[in-house]
């Protein structure tokens, strides 16, 4: 196995293919990257118990002289891709050591047993959907920050999409908050109801981060496939039935305000600075208080600490009676920074019941926020 390949062009590619490695593995052949030469491309591998990334690489600047494969430990590798520079050559020796070559430097690396390495079998049949890689950063964005990240409801732990009646609707919940988001998608499709773990979706939305083509999605029942850009991102399915979201919504909403997203954001982060944190989950709970001048009070209190409070002015007349509710100041500045939309309003169905944000921007999105009680 000989050949040669630009710095920069190896470079990019084992960036993505080294989100596929694990962090801890019972398998040590799974450390290892593998390589496949061919005449004219070359195919990357790297898999874990989660998630495993192929990548193909067909660029004028490589030049093959024998084709060949390998695994790398993928490790090294990446530390010695980081340090070349310019034009770097491979070659195997008696399968057994790899020497890498890059102006005046030379590396030799014991290289892996091919053989030892598992199949990996890419799911590549069927009608896929294809999403653009815009929208489907942003279902990512807009919905992975609600999912658990505790193993005790381990179904939780990752993002629900289910396609029926036409939509396709993406939710998240850790059982305190929510995040859903609803896009139109053919009826051309079967109905499915699929949960993605949060960590593969993270990787995911990091690797599609410098795409602008669209996305393949091949499902199965127990994993599916991520199709763009000479990139295979494949990763395994959560087992078990997720629960019905849509009866915890509240319908009605006799209080409504809007804020300027940025002030509430920064005027939140501000008053949980001395806030307490709540005893289960150690989050910051602050309060909001809707005035009889319907101004807007949002204050924490302290008693070994200190108190603060700030009033802000909602962008519009508050719809309905004077409200006092408290709640995780994390969850509500985490949702309000997965809106695009420079106005939110808050949706109360009462002190005890869950509100929706809602942004102007953002019609296809709510997120659900569950009150703590009031001492």
């Amino acid at each position: 196995m000989i050949f040669s390949i630009n710095q920069d062009l190896l470079l990019d590619t084992i960036n993505v293919i080294q989100r596929g490695l694990p962090v801890k593995t019972p398998l040590p052949i799974l450390n290892g990257i593998k390589l496949e030469v061919f005449d004219d491309h070359l195919i990357f591998t790297t898999s874990n118990t989660d998630i495993a990334i192929q990548m193909i690489v067909n660029d004028s600047s490589l030049e093959v002289l024998s084709p060949g494969r390998v695994v790398i430990p993928g490790k090294y590798l990446i530390d010695i891709t980081r340090k070349l520079e310019g034009r770097v050559e491979f070659s195997l020796v008696e399968n057994r050591v790899l020497v890498i070559r890059s102006s005046n430097v030379e590396y030799k690396l014991h290289v892996m047993d091919v053989e030892d390495y598992p199949d990996v079998d890419f799911l590549d049949m069927g009608q896929p959907i294809v999403l653009e890689s815009k929208t489907l950063k942003g279902i990512i964005k807009e919905t992975n920050y609600a999912t658990s990240q505790y193993e005790k409801r381990p179904i939780l732990t990752g993002v629900n999409f289910k396609h029926e009646e036409d939509k396709l609707f993406c939710v998240a919940t850790d059982s305190y908050r929510l995040s859903q988001k609803i896009l139109p998608l053919s009826t051309d499709f079967e109905p499915f109801n699929i949960v993605i773990p949060n960590k593969s979706l993270d990787e995911l939305s990091r690797i599609i981060d410098s795409v602008n083509e669209d996305v393949e999605i091949y499902i199965s029942p127990n994993k599916v496939l991520f199709k763009f850009n000479d990139i295979l991102f494949q990763t395994r399915l959560l087992d078990g039935v997720y629960p019905d979201t849509l009866r915890i919504i509240p319908t009605e909403f006799p209080i409504i305000i809007k804020f300027n997203k940025d002030e509430l954001l920064r005027s939140v982060e501000r008053v949980s600075l001395l806030s307490p944190k709540d005893r289960e989950n150690n989050y910051n709970i602050i309060k909001l208080m809707v005035k009889k001048d319907y101004s807007v009070e949002i204050s924490s209190t302290n008693t070994e600490i200190g108190d603060a409070q700030e009033v802000i002015i909602p962008t519009d007349d508050v719809v309905g009676p004077a409200i006092k509710i408290a709640f995780s100041s994390k969850y509500l500045t985490e949702a309000l920074k997965a809106f695009t939309s420079n106005e939110v309003t808050l949706n109360f169905a009462g002190e005890i019941k869950p509100f929706v944000l809602k942004g102007d921007l953002d019609p296809d999105m709510l997120s659900l926020i569950l009150p703590v009680r009031i001492e």
